[in-house]
C-alpha cells in the first residue's frame, strides 16, 4: 500500500480498461483493494486520437504515482490558446499563463495514456481479464450485499462493482433509468495526420458559420490531432469508432481557408460520431455497485474535460472507500462530492458549442469583442475556467 493512503479492504471488480477504469484500479489498489478489471475488448486497444488533460486531470496522474510517465509520452500545451476566423486570420489569442499551473496542461495521444495507466495498474497488483463480454450487472440486496456480474454464462461476486464501462454502460441498468438524451444538431469528426515538430504547441480554434475546427499536436509535435464539428439536422447513430471517408469531411470544410484546406488534405483515416446530450444521473450507487466516468456524466466535448472528469471520479471514489468502513456512506460521499462539480462541467460544455458556429451579425460583434478582449484582457477568458483546471482532487 502507498505512504500516506487509508485502506482499502476486500475485492473490487471493475468494468471496463479505459482512462477511467484502469485509474479506479490502481487508486484503490494502491490502498489495499484486491482489484480484478473485467474488459470485454480482446485486446486493450484505442482508436488514435488525442485528448487535452488540464491540470485537474494532471493532478490525479501524479498522485496515483504516473506524472513523470505521463509527461514522457505527453505534450505540454505551451503558450496560448489561438482563435481563428474561417480564413485563418487571427482572431485574439489568450495565453495560457493564466492558469495556476500551466505547464500541466498536457496535450496526450488517448492510446498513450491508456497504455501508462494499464501499466501502472498492472503494476500495482491488478489483474486484467481480457475477453469478458458482459450481460448484466446486479446490485445487491440487504439480505445478501454481493453485487453480481453475468459474463459468458457465468457470475462473478464482489462487494463492490464500479461501473467505468462508458456510455452504452451495462452497470448503469442496474440503477435504473438515466434518462433519454437527445442529438444537439452536430456531429464530428476526429483525426490524427503527421507533422514535423514545432517548437510552437498552441491549440488552434477556426471558427465558421455552422462549424469549427479544433487542432493541437501530439507525441512532441510529430502528430497533428484534428477534431471537426458540424452542425447537421439529423443523426442516426452515435458512436466513438465509425469511419467515415475523408472526402467527407473536407466537403463540410471546403470553405474555409487555405490553412484548413491544407490540413485535411492530409487526413487518410477519419472517425466521425454524433454529438448527443446526456443529463447527469441522479443515481450513481446502489449496494455493491457504483458508476464513473461517461457511464454516469458523459460530456459534450467542447470543454476537453471527458478524460478529466473520469480521473478526477477514480481519485475521488477511491478516497471515500478509505476513508469509511461503511461502504453506503462512502459511496454517498463520493455522489456528494462529485456530482454538482460533474454537472456544471457538462453544462458549460454545451454553452461552449453555440459560440464557435455564429454567422452574420452575430459572429461579426463576437469577433470583434474576441479581438478586444485578446488586446485588452488576454488572460481574462483562461482565469473565467479557474473553478475547473485549478482545482485539485487530490487536496480537497
Amino acid at each position: 500500500m502507498q505512504n500516506g493512503l487509508n485502506r482499502i479492504d476486500g475485492r473490487i471488480v471493475i468494468i471496463g480498461a479505459g482512462i477511467g477504469g484502469l485509474a479506479a484500479a490502481r487508486a484503490v489498489a494502491l490502498r489495499g483493494a484486491k482489484v480484478t478489471v473485467l474488459e470485454q475488448a480482446p485486446a486493450i486497444t484505442e482508436v488514435g486520437a488525442g485528448i487535452q488533460l488540464g491540470p485537474n486531470g494532471t493532478a490525479v496522474m501524479r498522485a496515483l504515482g504516473l506524472d513523470q510517465a505521463l509527461r514522457d509520452t505527453g505534450t505540454p500545451i505551451g503558450r496560448a490558446l489561438v482563435l481563428r476566423n474561417r480564413h485563418g486570420a487571427r482572431l485574439a489569442r489568450f495565453p495560457m499563463s493564466g492558469l495556476k499551473r500551466p505547464d500541466d496542461y498536457l496535450f496526450v495521444h488517448r492510446a498513450d495514456l491508456i497504455q501508462v495507466l494499464e501499466q501502472g495498474a498492472r503494476a500495482a497488483g491488478v489483474t486484467i481479464d481480457l475477453g469478458q463480454r458482459i450481460t448484466g450487472v446486479r446490485t445487491g440486496t440487504q439480505a445478501n450485499p454481493m453485487a453480481v456480474v453475468e459474463t459468458g454464462g457465468k457470475e462473478i461476486t464482489a462487494p463492490l462493482v464500479i461501473g467505468a464501462d462508458g456510455l452504452h454502460s451495462v452497470t448503469a441498468r442496474a440503477l435504473g433509468d438515466r434518462g433519454q438524451p437527445f442529438f444537439t444538431g452536430q456531429v464530428a469528426w476526429r483525426a490524427t495526420v503527421p507533422e514535423n515538430p514545432s517548437p510552437t504547441a498552441e491549440v488552434e480554434l477556426y471558427m465558421a458559420p455552422g462549424r469549427h475546427l479544433v487542432t493541437y499536436p501530439l507525441r512532441g509535435g510529430t502528430l497533428r490531432n484534428i477534431v471537426a464539428v458540424e452542425e447537421r439536422s439529423t443523426w442516426t447513430e452515435e458512436s466513438w469508432s465509425r469511419q467515415d471517408d475523408p472526402a467527407n469531411l473536407r466537403a463540410a470544410f471546403a470553405q474555409m481557408g487555405d490553412r484548413v484546406q491544407h490540413l485535411l488534405a492530409r487526413v487518410e483515416t477519419a472517425h466521425i460520431w454524433g454529438l448527443f446530450r446526456h443529463p447527469v444521473a441522479d443515481r450513481w450507487h446502489g449496494t455493491g455497485v457504483a458508476l464513473m466516468g461517461d457511464a454516469v456524466h458523459p460530456t459534450l466535448p467542447f470543454l476537453a474535460q471527458g478524460a478529466c472528469m473520469a480521473l478526477e471520479d477514480a481519485w475521488v471514489l477511491a478516497a471515500c472507500l478509505a476513508g469509511n468502513s461503511d461502504q453506503n456512506l462512502a459511496l454517498a460521499r463520493y455522489q456528494l462530492r462529485r456530482h454538482d462539480r460533474c454537472r456544471r462541467i457538462v453544462d458549460a460544455a454545451t454553452r461552449n458549442a453555440w459560440a464557435y458556429h455564429l454567422s452574420g451579425p452575430l459572429a461579426l460583434g463576437a469577433h470583434t469583442g474576441m479581438r478586444v478582449l485578446g488586446a485588452l484582457a488576454p488572460q481574462k477568458p483562461i482565469r473565467s475556467f479557474a473553478w475547473l483546471y485549478d482545482h485539485d482532487v487530490t487536496n480537497a
